[in-house]
C-alpha cells in the first residue's frame, strides 16, 4: 500500500493575507493551483494524497475527506488514529515541492521528521506511527509539536529542506514562487500580470496594472 499524505486544504476564502493583492476569487484559483502542484509533487513520489478539506470541491481521482465546521486540529486528531502509517501531513501551501523532498521526508530513520514553517509553524511532518501523535497548529506550532513529540517519548529530527520550507503567506512569499517555482501556481500568477522587480537592492513583485 502506498503511503499516505493528508493534505488540508481550504478551497473557499483562502490566503487572507494576501487580499491586498488578489481577490478572494483569485485567493481561490491561486490556492488550487498550489494544491495541484502538491498534489504533482506527491504523486511523482508515488505516495497516495488524502485531501482534508473544509469545504466540498470538485476533485479528480484522489480521496477527499470534508470535514466543515471544524477546525485543522480537531480534523486532524480525529483522523490521525486511523491513518495509514507510516504517513506525512503535508501543508496545501508550499508549491514549490517536489519527489525528491518528499522521499528524503519519509527517508528518516526517526519515528518523526518536522519541516519547520516560515515564523514558526509546520510545513510537515513524517508520522512513523500516526495513532502516537497529535497536532497542534497556529501560534508557533513547531515549538509545539517538539514538545508533543518529546512527551511521548518518540525521537525526531528537522528535516532541512528549502522545497518544504518555502510556504505562501505574504507579498514576498511570492518572490520565492516567482523565482523557483515551475508548476501551475507559478503560471497563475503571470497570468495575472506578477512579475519579479528590483526594490532597492532586492527583489520584489509588482502586477502590471501597479506599474
Amino acid at each position: 500500500m502506498c503511503p499516505h499524505v493528508l493534505i488540508p486544504y481550504k478551497p473557499v476564502n483562502p490566503k487572507t493575507r494576501l487580499s491586498d493583492l488578489l481577490s478572494q476569487e483569485e485567493r481561490e484559483t491561486f490556492a488550487r493551483a498550489m494544491l495541484e502542484d502538491v498534489l504533482i509533487a506527491v504523486k511523482d513520489a508515488n505516495y497516495s494524497p488524502v485531501i482534508i478539506a473544509t469545504e466540498l470541491y470538485e476533485s479528480e481521482d484522489h480521496v477527499q475527506i470534508t470535514v466543515p465546521d471544524a477546525d485543522l486540529n480537531t480534523t486532524l486528531n480525529a483522523i490521525l488514529p486511523t491513518a495509514v502509517s507510516p504517513c506525512v501531513i503535508l501543508m496545501a501551501d508550499i508549491p514549490l515541492a517536489n519527489a525528491a523532498a518528499l522521499r528524503r521526508l519519509f527517508a528518516t530513520e526517526e519515528e518523526i521528521a518536522f519541516v519547520p514553517g516560515r515564523g514558526g509553524g509546520t510545513n510537515a511532518i513524517f508520522l512513523r506511527d500516526a495513532s502516537r501523535f497529535h497536532v497542534d497548529y497556529y501560534g508557533g506550532s513547531f515549538l509545539k509539536h517538539v514538545k508533543i513529540a518529546e512527551d511521548a517519548g518518540l525521537s525526531w529530527e528537522v528535516i532541512d529542506s528549502f522545497r518544504l520550507h518555502t510556504d505562501i503567506d505574504e507579498k514576498e512569499d511570492l518572490v520565492e514562487l516567482l523565482i523557483h517555482g515551475k508548476g501551475r501556481s507559478r503560471a497563475y500568477l503571470e497570468s495575472l500580470g506578477f512579475s519579479l522587480v528590483e526594490e532597492a537592492g532586492r527583489v520584489g513583485i509588482c502586477r502590471k496594472n501597479d506599474i
